[in-house]
Order: structure tokens, then C-alpha cells, then sequence
């Protein structure tokens, strides 16, 4: 497939929508019989009214390469079920877009996206305009206080990235450095030394450090290779997709930290969500036994599995309460 360069986070003016028949079930109803029977009342119950609806609708960011970006050329074909202001399954592609489009498959509906901004995201407040969210956000307290995480998709080291010739060598030669990192992401905390993860040591292996805070990373590093400042700490996956296509930057090896990137739900969901989240964790987990996530890792992430880290992880030491 083809992509558009990355960019910054912004709403998508003018979404383009295509038909995806990959999320469809193979009896054509759009759903299985079975989870359609076991569903709630569509009018209160998260799983039954997606069931009803026949569309996941997944938030999604269309300038994140690898993770999601626009399928260059992709034309809105007929019979999708997806809003007019949505888009579908084959315009959008990357980890991130293909595991939305997996757990969709897997309920038996069609997946559907929209590009909210990333604050938008991790602010919680949805007012059931998307219903999960697959865009590299981790697990990490702050979060939990207004958003559920699901089963983490993958797991990814995340990395000081430098100046290709420049002469650092390890996280500690960093310190008292400008470091760039994505405003509002789990790198910020970081950097901040405020981060936490339920379930998950976090050594702090810089300080002193003075922050320099971008929309989303590929400006940022960007701005590594321009001189403007000395590093950027982002997860493996971006800044080597950026090098990929050309920026003069390699990653100091030892990771600053390892981040579990989740499906986030809304916690003011008008709607019951428990049956929803219990249905998505099996879902992922099931794509993790069977190697899917690794495979689709390994295609969209240079080759690298990180999805095999992730299916170790359990849910159940993050003291989550889903009510």
C-alpha cells in the first residue's frame, strides 16, 4: 500500500470513505448469531449496540506512519455502513488502524474510523462519537483516571533518538539536555519524573532535563536532525519510521523505559461497557495466542515483533474497576 507523509494531529477536514467488506461475517449479517443472541439491550449496553449497528467505530489518527495513515488513492465503493463522515477500513492502514480492524472482524461488523485530535482522546468525554481507540496511547495512571484500558495490543521501547553524528551514547548523556517529546503523551511524565504505570517499574534514567513539547513526534524529530535540540524520546516505531524515510537520526540503544500501548474506552460512556471491554480483552488476547498481532507487527513495524511482550501482560495488576 501506499501512504501519505505523517502530520501533525489536527481533525481531518475532508474524510474520504470507503467500503470494507474484511468486517463483515461470513454469513453476510454482519453479525455472528451467537454474540448478537448473548448482547444487552442496544440501548444501554456498549457490545449490543455496536452489534446492532454493525460498525466498530474506532478513532484513528491518518498521519501516523507506520501506526495509521491514508491509503493513497482509496475510493468510497458502495454498500458500507459506515456515516458519510466516517472512514473505512481500506482507506486507512498501519498497526494501530489494522488491530481496530481485527477486533472488529472478530465481533463480526464492519470497522469504521474517525480522527479526533489526540487531546480529544486522552481527555475522555466522547459522548459516544467513537467507541475505542486504538493510536499507541499507553497505560499509565494519569489515564486511568478517565479512561478504561483494554488488553495492551503491543509493547514498545521508548527511545532517546539523536543526531546521527552526534556524540551521545547512553540515556545519562542526556542529562540537562533539551528533550523533545509529545505533548500530552506518557513521554511527558517521563521527563517530568511523575510518570507511572500500574504493573510496571519505571527507572528514570535522565535529569535536569529542559522539555520541549510538539503536537506529535515526526516534527520533533525532526527537529533532532536540524540541530534545534538534542534528542527526542518517542516509542521505537515512530522515530524509525521517520529515519525510514530519510531523517539522520539513530536511537541511543538502551531504552529510557517500555510502554504498553492499549485500546482506550471512554469512562463517560453513556453506555454499559463491561460486556464491551470483557469481549475486546478476549478478542486481543486470542489474536495474540494465535500469532496474528505478532505477524501484523512484524509487516508494519520493520520487521520487529512487539506484540509478543504485550500478550504477557495481564490486565489484573493494573487494579482496574470497570464499572
Amino acid at each position: 500500500m501506499k501512504y501519505l507523509p505523517s502530520g501533525s494531529r489536527l481533525i481531518v477536514a475532508a474524510m474520504v470513505a470507503v467500503v470494507v467488506a474484511a468486517g463483515l461475517a461470513s454469513s453476510g449479517s454482519g453479525q455472528p448469531s451467537g454474540l448478537a443472541a448473548a448482547a444487552g439491550d442496544p440501548s444501554t449496553d456498549k457490545l449490543a449496540q455496536v452489534l446492532a449497528r454493525g460498525t466498530l467505530n474506532l478513532s484513528t489518527d491518518p498521519a501516523y506512519y507506520p501506526q495509521s495513515y491514508l491509503v493513497k488513492g482509496a475510493k468510497r465503493l458502495a454498500h458500507t455502513k459506515c456515516a458519510a463522515n466516517e472512514m473505512t477500513a481500506n482507506q486507512i492502514a498501519g498497526y494501530d488502524a489494522d488491530t481496530g480492524k481485527l477486533v472488529a472482524q472478530r465481533l463480526g461488523v464492519e470497522a469504521c474510523f474517525v480522527a479526533p485530535t489526540w487531546s480529544e482522546i486522552v481527555s475522555g468525554h466522547w459522548n459516544d462519537r467513537w467507541d475505542i481507540s486504538y493510536g499507541s496511547g499507553a497505560i499509565n495512571t494519569d489515564r486511568m483516571a478517565r479512561l478504561y484500558m483494554t488488553q495492551p495490543y503491543y509493547a514498545a521501547p521508548q527511545l532517546f533518538f539523536v543526531a546521527a553524528k552526534s556524540s551521545y551514547t547512553k540515556p545519562g548523556d542526556l542529562d540537562g539536555k533539551t528533550i523533545g517529546v509529545c505533548s500530552g503523551c506518557t513521554h511527558e511524565l517521563y521527563l517530568a519524573h511523575t510518570l507511572k504505570i500500574p504493573g510496571v517499574k519505571v527507572t528514570f534514567k535522565v535529569k535536569n532535563t529542559k522539555m520541549a513539547l510538539w503536537e506529535t513526534e515526526e516534527p520533533g524529530l525532526k527537529a533532532v536532525a536540524a540541530g534545534k535540540i538534542d534528542a527526542f524520546l518517542c516509542a521505537a516505531p515512530e522515530g524509525f519510521g521517520v529515519i525510514h524515510h530519510g531523517a539522520r537520526l539513530r536511537a541511543i540503544k538502551e531504552p529510557g523505559f517500555f510502554m504498553y500501548p492499549t485500546g482506550f474506552v471512554d469512562k463517560y460512556s453513556a453506555f454499559d461497557v463491561k460486556a464491551f471491554m470483557a469481549k475486546v480483552n478476549s478478542v486481543v488476547k486470542g489474536l495474540e495466542a494465535d500469532g496474528t498481532l505478532k505477524r501484523l507487527s512484524l509487516k508494519d513495524f520493520f520487521g520487529v515483533d512487539y506484540a509478543t511482550k504485550a500478550g504477557a501482560f495481564s490486565l489484573d495488576t493494573i487494579g482496574q474497576q470497570v464499572r
